[in-house]
């Protein structure tokens, strides 16, 4: 007769089930593993930056969650480096996918708890091509008028970098603007020529940098399926 202790360690270890779905949620379902798949797809292969993609899980669980694609063959290790594997590689339209259905069906206007500014500013820094502006150091200041911090990217011989102090060089350019708005902005929901004709977003500085801005701002890997789901 198996008991109740023995029926909950077998729960714990799968569904039951021979079946690939349950198969692949018992191997993607994990609190976090998704967006950490997520975030390799978008680049990003060092520990610390995958923790600074998800600023609420815990170091110690991000290396669990790792261990765990490790051994699942999605994801392996490279000296430093957290690279997808084949398997992980695979998972690009099923994960994309699944933000697209998020944009059509979820994805309404930001909650508070969502909102956090240092957050945006490193992803926005990872999304930036500086191709169309001059090779120099460059700095873009970002005003949100609803939070009392100012952030900077610099641009320098080392790229981009994110500061959430002043620098001290001169800025190129300033983009001032709610963080709601500039969330949705950089996820496609709203797009920047509409956030600027609106006045929702407000650029100054420069006029050879403020030009190029559409440019430079590439926006969420997902922004286009976003865009193409969502009223903008």
């Amino acid at each position: 007769m198996t008991t109740a202790d023995e029926t909950e360690q077998a729960d714990a270890k799968g569904y039951g089930q021979y079946c690939p779905i349950s198969r692949a949620v018992e191997v993607l379902g994990e609190r976090w593993s998704l967006l950490i798949v997520r975030d390799m797809l978008c680049g990003a292969t060092r520990f610390n930056e995958l923790a600074r993609c998800n600023p609420r899980l815990s170091r110690t669980l991000l290396s669990k969650r790792l261990r765990q694609l490790e051994g699942a063959g999605i994801v392996e290790r490279s000296g430093e480096q957290y690279l997808l594997t084949a398997s992980g590689r695979e998972l690009e339209p099923l994960v994309f996918g699944l933000g697209e259905w998020g944009a059509k069906w979820q994805f309404d206007e930001p909650r508070e708890t969502e909102l956090d500014p240092e957050l945006l500013m490193w992803w926005v820094h990872t999304r930036l091509d500086f191709s169309h502006l001059p090779e120099r150091r460059l700095v873009l200041e970002f005003h949100f008028s609803d939070r009392r911090e100012r952030y900077w990217i610099l641009r320098d011989g080392q790229g981009p970098s994110v500061c959430s102090t002043d620098p001290g060089f001169e800025v190129d350019a300033l983009i001032a603007s709610d963080l709601s708005t500039m969330y949705q902005v950089w996820m496609g929901k709203l797009a920047l020529g509409t956030a600027i004709h609106s006045e929702r977003v407000r650029v100054s500085g420069l006029p050879a940098i403020v030009r190029r801005l559409p440019q430079l701002f590439e926006l969420s890997p997902i922004a286009d399926r976003v865009a193409a789901v969502t009223k903008r």
